[in-house]
């Protein structure tokens, strides 16, 4: 009976539960799983692997600079990507997961990773 007991536990949970919360839990344990950094436990100066997924993605106009921003967010926190010299990389859009390789550094009090390493991971 503990089994049955467990799922249904489970189950409830689910049905109750934010979905925001259960999504974001549900990453943390992915990225653990794959062995990536959190993006909460990492500082300025970290050479980091993270995995997660892209919040919001935009392009800055031209009088600032070519450059693209994208929100990314692997249950913990949320960290910044920039590219420097690029208003569109194909693939980088909201909700996709990738996987990205930077050192950390900090903007405004923000964890920020200028020109990050990326993989896209499978579909969303």
């Amino acid at each position: 009976m503990a089994p049955a007991a467990g799922y249904f536990r489970r189950l409830t949970r689910r049905l109750t539960e934010d979905l925001d919360q259960l999504d974001a839990e549900e990453m943390a344990e992915t990225a653990d799983a794959s062995g990536a950094c959190r993006a909460s436990e990492c500082s300025r100066g970290d050479e980091v692997t993270m995995l997660g997924r892209l919040r919001s993605v935009e392009a800055c106009p031209k009088a600032a600079g070519a450059s693209m921003e994208a929100e990314f967010f692997d249950g913990t926190d949320a960290v910044t990507l920039v590219w420097i010299g690029r208003r569109r990389i194909p693939g980088i859009e909201p909700g996709k997961t990738v996987k990205i390789r930077g050192r950390v550094g900090d903007r405004g009090g923000e964890k920020v990773i200028y020109n990050p390493y990326y993989e896209l991971q499978g579909t969303t």
